[in-house]
């Protein structure tokens, strides 16, 4: 059971619990899960009794208790257990089955995992932003429009002020189609802080690569910090270590396929699912992450999943390919594959953020 079937599962309960008239409250649209915080147990853990306790008007616990008994029933599940103020912790049957379910997913979606099939608009025209006409205005538009083509929106265009300079458009890769001239210089759908005009020429002269990644990775009620750090090739820029994990990923197919195996989805070894847990968990919300970052104009979200997603991985790679004269075996196969999963996680995030995603650093 991968995380996304899992948060289907817990908001099954709920509905059932409502259902049969356990709880009165509305059905949240998604519950999310996670791994599990500090004194918790399991595979994963959620927090929807927290969230439901108020609407329902009983204590957490009870409400923890009433989804227990529903999921218990549930195929996969192994165990729930409740601790804390109200938490869901969850065992899962076929974890590591799940895992060679979700990276055989991400294999054969490739870099478009989490895209969604076109989606008639309701009013049968295209969606359309608004921005000012600043360069971290324009960029972040540029972002969204792209995350929005990835869930569905063929037909998206940017109102700006004016249309972006030449340089924006060479320097940063601001795709100048998507822009047309706005009648009104009023309020902006898409208004983040903005970079100083002062500033501008520093922004252009990290290139397109670092450039965009500081004016994407901040939240947008945050100041952008326009310095080298974006330019360090170490650990302290997460930015370099995103493209670095992919990059990885990458070396370590080379090297494996000169071995001469191949990745395989499958059940990791049992010493791997604690250490693999937080990668599984960070790919399985990927389509969650990119809805979320379209759906609220907000492309930071996905800077920072790529970052979570590299920071999960990194720590994997060095047991990947067989040490010595030791022979490739079923879990070499599948670390492998996984990492082959997580590059293609990072690829695919890079480009929808404009970001170039190198096969060697």
């Amino acid at each position: 059971m991968t995380p996304l079937e899992l948060s289907r599962t817990v908001l099954h309960a709920v509905r059932r619990a409502v259902d049969v008239g356990e709880l009165r409250v509305s059905v949240p649209e998604r519950v999310v899960v996670g791994p599990p915080g500090p004194g918790g147990c399991g595979d994963y853990a959620t927090n929807v009794a927290l969230q439901l306790a108020r609407p329902a008007g009983q204590p957490a616990q009870r409400v923890a208790q009433v989804l227990r008994r529903h999921l218990v029933a549930c195929d996969g599940i192994d165990d729930v257990s409740v601790t804390g103020p109200g938490f869901l912790n969850i065992s899962l049957h076929d974890s590591e089955g799940g895992s060679g379910r979700l990276v055989a997913e991400i294999l054969g979606a490739g870099v478009r995992y989490g895209h969604v099939r076109h989606v008639e608009p309701e009013d049968g025209r295209g969606l359309e932003l608004h921005c000012p006409c600043d360069v971290r205005a324009v960029v972040v538009s540029d972002a969204v429009a792209r995350l929005l083509q990835a869930q569905g929106h063929d037909d998206v265009h940017i109102r700006c002020g004016c249309p972006p300079p030449p340089e924006w458009v060479s320097l940063l890769g601001v795709r100048v189609g998507l822009f047309r001239a706005s009648g009104t210089s009023g309020a902006s759908g898409i208004r983040p802080v903005p970079v100083p005009a002062s500033h501008c020429a520093e922004v252009l002269g990290l290139g397109r690569d670092a450039g965009r990644w500081a004016l994407l990775h901040p939240a947008g009620h945050d100041r952008v910090q326009v310095d080298g750090r974006h330019l360090v090739q170490r650990e302290s820029n997460p930015l370099f270590r995103v493209r670095y994990a992919h990059a990885r990923t990458r070396a370590l197919c080379r090297n494996a396929a000169d071995l001469g195996f191949r990745p395989e989805p499958g059940t990791p070894a049992a010493t791997d699912t604690a250490a693999v847990r937080p990668l599984l968990t960070a790919l399985g919300d990927h389509p969650r992450v990119l809805a979320q970052a379209a759906a609220h104009r907000a492309p930071d979200r996905l800077a920072r999943h790529l970052v979570t997603v590299a920071d999960a991985v990194l720590p994997l790679l060095p047991a990947v390919l067989p040490l010595g004269e030791e022979k490739p075996s079923a879990a070499h196969r599948a670390r492998l594959a996984l990492a082959e999963a997580a590059g293609t996680v990072l690829a695919g995030g890079l480009s929808l953020l404009g970001i170039d995603a190198p096969d060697h650093l």
